[in-house]
């Protein structure tokens, strides 16, 4: 969140449209949270509820990557954000996107005894 508010704040960027990001942040888990819950272990080694939720949190995440992107390569005389406000919210979206990652994978072993989530 750091690099997203610096890509916002800085002086020399001064525009807040790099922050629209952290709605992508928010959603981007709630899918993959929600079928996790709801589905059961059928055996099986498909399961379509549980990978349609991964296809949902994958579109979340790229559009939090193509977001700052499109903004700064936009068509109009000045970029809308410039590239420096772009780079450090891809910066952002790398260390974010790694943290949710981390959460899964600790959260979800069967032995551990916090495995309530």
């Amino acid at each position: 969140m750091t690099f997203v508010m610096l890509g916002c704040a800085l002086p020399a960027y001064k525009v807040w449209w790099p922050f629209f990001v952290v709605l992508f942040y928010i959603l981007a888990p709630i899918p993959t949270l929600i079928a996790k819950r709801y589905t059961g272990d059928s055996g099986s080694t498909s399961n379509p509820c549980l990978e349609l939720a991964i296809f949902i949190t994958m579109g979340f995440v790229v559009s939090s990557f193509a977001l700052p992107i499109v903004l700064a390569r936009s068509p109009t005389p000045t970029p809308v954000i410039y590239p420096g406000a772009c780079y450090l919210t891809l910066a952002g979206n790398v260390i974010v996107y790694l943290t949710l990652v981390g959460f899964f994978i600790a959260f979800d072993q069967e032995d551990a005894d916090y495995s309530m989530w």
